[in-house]
């Protein structure tokens, strides 16, 4: 077979093999038809818009996600902070539970004592129990009943 038989078609009449033919050449082909072409175009088109639509929510939802998280982050960094900045005349151990009180005139401070341990009538108001953790975060310890 010849680099001839290979060329592409120049728009002229076919003259190579019959399987290097641009369009059926056979009386058994199908008929060629732009309509059936166009068709067929405007099926692929619509499958690749649903595909790439499709994987694009999954990033979108994905990046959504990934924007709950950072802000939860960033939520408990903040607390954090406060709470490491808040008054306290004790140092502060991992794996300790330590209570935040409130004063009258909005300043707050932790104490190793609970609600339970001053029988239930802290001085101040209570406003909450955290264990501080080994990388310095705090956990919140939920109120027991």
């Amino acid at each position: 077979m010849s680099d001839d038989d290979f060329k592409r078609h120049d728009g002229g009449i076919h003259t190579g093999l019959a399987r290097t033919s641009p369009y059926p050449i056979s009386r058994m082909a199908r008929p060629y038809d732009l309509v059936d072409l166009a068709r067929e175009i405007e099926r692929a088109d619509t499958m690749m818009t649903n595909v790439v639509g499709g994987k694009l929510g999954l990033i979108a939802d994905q990046i959504r996600r990934l924007q709950e998280q950072a802000h939860a982050l960033m939520a408990a960094a903040e607390r954090d902070a406060a709470l490491h900045r808040v008054e306290c005349r004790f140092q502060k151990q991992p794996g300790a539970v330590y209570h935040l009180y409130e004063r009258p005139d909005g300043s707050r401070y932790l104490s190793m004592l609970s609600p339970a341990d001053w029988n239930h009538r802290p001085p101040h108001p209570f406003a909450g129990s955290f264990r501080l953790n080994t990388d310095m975060s705090f956990a919140e310890v939920p109120e027991e009943g």
